[in-house]
C-alpha cells in the first residue's frame, strides 16, 4: 500500500504556530519574512499546477517547482540573489520541520534541503568622508519643523550607526542625557544594545526633545502626523539633503546615497580611528565577526598603510624596547 503525500496546510500551520513562534519565540519581522515567502510560492504554484493552495501535498513542492520559483523570483519579480537566497532559506527551514513531523515525505524534502544558496558578487561598499558626512546633516533646512527633524536625524544614524528601521523605532525614552548620554537601540532578532552619543549629538537631541515636549513613549522622529517616519520617507528626505549638500561638496553628485550609507559609513570612520574591529561589531550589532569584517577588506587606506610597511627599508637595525621603570619592567615579566 502507498502511503498519501501529506498536505501541505496542517504543516504550514504547524510551523509558523509551533515551530517559529512557540519553539523558536522568532521575531515578527522574521515571521512576516517567511510569510511572503510563502505567499508567492503557494500563488506560483497554484498557476503552475492549476489547483488550490488548500489542496497541495508536499508530493507538490518538488524541487523542479522550487527552483522554478526561485527563477521567477528573480526574471519576472526582479528580486536580487541576496532576497532569492533569503526566500530559499525560509523554504528550507520548513522542509526541515516537515520532515520531522511526516518523516513519509522525508527522501522528498531532502532533496529540497540540497538546494544551494546562489552565489554572488559583494561590491566594495560604499561610505562618505567626514566632509560629505558633515555636508549631509547640515543641509536640511534648520529655519523649519522637518529641517531640524531631519538633521537630528541623520546626526543619530551616523553617530549610533544604527539600521534606518532601529533608528525609526526610538522613543523618547530611548535617549539618555545624563552623565553618559547614550541610545537604546533595539536590533535584528530583538538584540538590544546601548551606543554611547558625542557631546554634538547629545546637544541636539536635547535640544530637540526640548522642543518636541512628548510623551516618552511617542517616536523620536515622527511624520507631521506624529506618526512614525517609514523606511521610505527617510529616504526621500536623504536624496533631498543630499541634493542641497551637493551644491556645497561637488563629490557627492551623482551619488547614490542610501540611509545604510550611513552605517557603512559610521564603521569606516570608527576603523580609520583606529577603533578595534571587535568593537565596531559591538557598536553596530553584528552577530557575527565575519560581517564586521567586510569593512575591513573596504578599507582602502589600512591597505596602503600595511603596504607601506611591508616595502619599509629592512636595513634599519630597531631599538629595542626598554620599559621606563621597575613597574613596568615588572608587569611586562609577567
Amino acid at each position: 500500500m502507498i502511503a498519501m503525500a501529506p498536505a501541505l496546510a496542517p504543516l504550514l500551520r504547524s510551523f509558523f504556530l509551533d515551530r517559529l513562534l512557540r519553539q523558536r519565540n522568532a521575531s515578527p519581522s522574521t515571521i512576516a519574512a517567511y510569510r511572503d515567502t510563502f505567499r508567492l510560492l503557494l500563488r506560483f504554484a497554484e498557476e503552475r499546477l492549476h489547483r488550490p493552495a488548500a489542496s497541495l501535498t508536499t508530493e507538490d513542492l518538488d524541487v523542479p517547482l522550487v527552483l522554478a520559483f526561485l527563477d521567477h523570483l528573480e526574471r519576472d519579480r526582479g528580486n536580487s540573489i541576496r532576497t532569492r537566497n533569503a526566500r530559499l532559506a525560509a523554504i528550507h527551514s520548513f522542509a526541515s520541520h516537515a520532515g520531522r513531523e511526516e518523516p513519509v515525505a522525508l527522501e522528498g524534502l531532502r532533496r529540497l534541503l540540497a538546494i544551494p544558496a546562489k552565489r554572488f558578487s559583494r561590491p566594495v561598499l560604499g561610505h562618505l568622508s567626514r566632509e560629505e558626512m558633515q555636508a549631509i546633516i547640515d543641509a536640511p533646512d534648520h529655519h523649519s519643523w522637518s529641517g531640524r527633524r531631519d538633521a537630528i536625524l541623520f546626526a543619530t544614524l551616523y553617530n549610533t550607526g544604527a539600521r534606518v528601521s532601529e533608528a525609526l523605532a526610538l522613543d523618547v525614552q530611548s535617549i539618555h542625557l545624563d552623565r553618559t548620554p547614550r541610545v537604546d537601540l533595539h536590533g535584528k532578532g530583538r538584540k538590544e544594545r546601548t551606543v554611547p552619543l558625542w557631546r554634538s549629538t547629545a546637544q541636539a537631541l536635547a535640544r530637540w526633545i526640548e522642543e518636541r515636549d512628548a510623551p516618552s513613549s511617542a517616536p523620536l522622529f515622527p511624520n507631521r502626523a506624529g506618526a512614525r517616519l517609514t523606511r521610505s520617507g527617510v529616504a526621500r528626505r536623504l536624496a533631498v539633503a543630499v541634493a542641497r549638500a551637493a551644491l556645497v561638496c561637488p563629490s557627492l553628485r551623482g551619488r547614490d546615497i542610501s540611509p545604510h550609507t550611513l552605517r557603512h559609513t559610521t564603521a569606516m570612520h570608527l576603523l580609520e580611528s583606529g577603533t578595534d574591529i571587535s568593537v565596531i561589531a559591538l557598536w553596530l550589532g553584528h552577530e557575527s565577526p565575519t560581517t564586521t569584517h567586510t569593512y575591513l577588506e573596504a578599507d582602502l587606506a589600512l591597505k596602503e598603510r600595511a603596504l607601506a610597511r611591508v616595502d619599509a627599508p629592512t636595513g634599519r637595525r630597531k631599538k629595542r624596547y626598554r620599559p621606563s621603570d621597575r613597574l613596568l619592567a615588572f608587569l611586562d615579566g609577567l
